[in-house]
């Protein structure tokens, strides 16, 4: 009996030994998680770089300064979209362009020339004198969330196709631009910038441009911002057909906002967003027609909207002078407001 006593005791502690080794078992699973999960990310990275880094191009502004002004002269980056030379950057880089050369990664120089630009959302579009060059894909930008992984391109103190990896860390900011204009509607992430990525792509993990890198904060780490991809592709359609972008006004400052389900079922509606009205100059369609600060624009004619870049399509293809029913939620009521649109030059 002594005999199996000790033996059963024996037994407990080897098993006592086994359980304390398992947990051991457990931390190099998860170590090879964790490496699992870092290869994947590597080759995600590793992936997209090769995918858009050849699309993305230095280019070299000379405003016809005189040689002690080199400094009124710039360099950025800009992202080839298009096989027969066309090209998207920002609207400050190129804005009084007298010349404009554009490198590629192979090292190859090209001439290019404005083909239009567009202030208000700082995107221009140039075409460089070549063909067949590799290109790159915009994306969808209205399904970006936050913390989901972004990745610059560009071209900061003339190193080429430099790449830094963040995540989104806010949508829908407004941003000031050092000429004193507003940009709406931008993508705030923490991948490093630093001069010279202005009109570089920020990319997904796909590969597919998502953004149009435009400025950073001084004296800030980890504050980058660009433009949508859903509204640099509208204005690229606008300087391609017009030179310029035709855009009907209305005269609110806004911002996207998720809708309550207790809206959304109260009123019926098939989005969870909507265009939140921040103020109403007066002297406007919008403030001559009844909007006011608060309310929230659900439809357009009839087409639901569900956010900023919703509105901003919907008035670049309306007919500017046409008037627009605009469904409105304000407080438990629902109307519909008529709104003339005007080009925003004319106001």
């Amino acid at each position: 009996m002594a005999g199996h006593r000790k033996r059963a005791v024996e037994f407990v502690e080897d098993r006592g030994v086994g359980a304390v080794a398992e947990p051991c078992c457990e931390v190099g699973s998860t170590e090879s998680r964790e490496t699992e999960l870092l290869d994947a990310y590597s080759r995600a990275v590793i992936q997209v770089v090769e995918t858009v880094g050849p699309a993305v191009v230095s280019l070299l502004i000379d405003r016809g300064r005189p040689e002690d002004e080199e400094a009124e002269n710039g360099a950025g980056s800009g992202v080839v979209i298009a096989p027969d030379g066309y090209i998207l950057t920002n609207d400050h880089l190129v804005r009084d362009a007298n010349e404009i050369g554009v490198t590629l990664t192979d090292g190859t120089v090209m001439a290019a020339r404005v083909v239009g630009k567009d202030p208000m959302t700082d995107i221009a579009v140039v075409r460089a004198q070549g063909s067949r060059l590799p290109c790159a894909a915009l994306g969808e930008s209205s399904k970006l969330r936050v913390g989901q992984l972004v990745i610059a391109v560009g071209n900061p103190y003339g190193f080429q196709s430099t790449v830094s990896t963040g995540v989104v860390s806010a949508l829908n900011r407004d941003l000031r631009a050092e000429d004193d204009r507003l940009i709406e509607n931008v993508i705030q992430h923490t991948a490093p910038l630093n001069p010279g990525n202005s009109g570089g792509p920020l990319v997904d993990s796909r590969g597919r441009i998502v953004g149009i890198n435009t400025a950073i904060i001084a004296m800030a780490q980890g504050i980058g911002f660009a433009i949508p991809a859903n509204t640099a592709r509208l204005i690229v359609s606008q300087l391609l057909k017009h030179g310029r972008v035709r855009r009907g006004f209305l005269g609110i400052s806004a911002r996207q906002r998720p809708l309550t389900r207790k809206m959304m079922r109260f009123h019926g509606l098939s989005v969870d967003q909507a265009v939140e009205v921040l103020s109403v100059d007066a002297d406007t369609p919008a403030g001559k027609a009844g909007i006011q600060k608060g309310d929230f624009i659900v439809a357009a004619n009839g087409e639901p909207l569900s956010g900023l870049d919703d509105l901003q399509h919907f008035l670049a293809e309306w007919p500017i002078g046409e008037p627009v029913a605009l469904t409105v939620l304000r407080w438990t009521k629902r109307r519909e407001i008529i709104a003339v649109p005007v080009e925003r030059d004319e106001v």
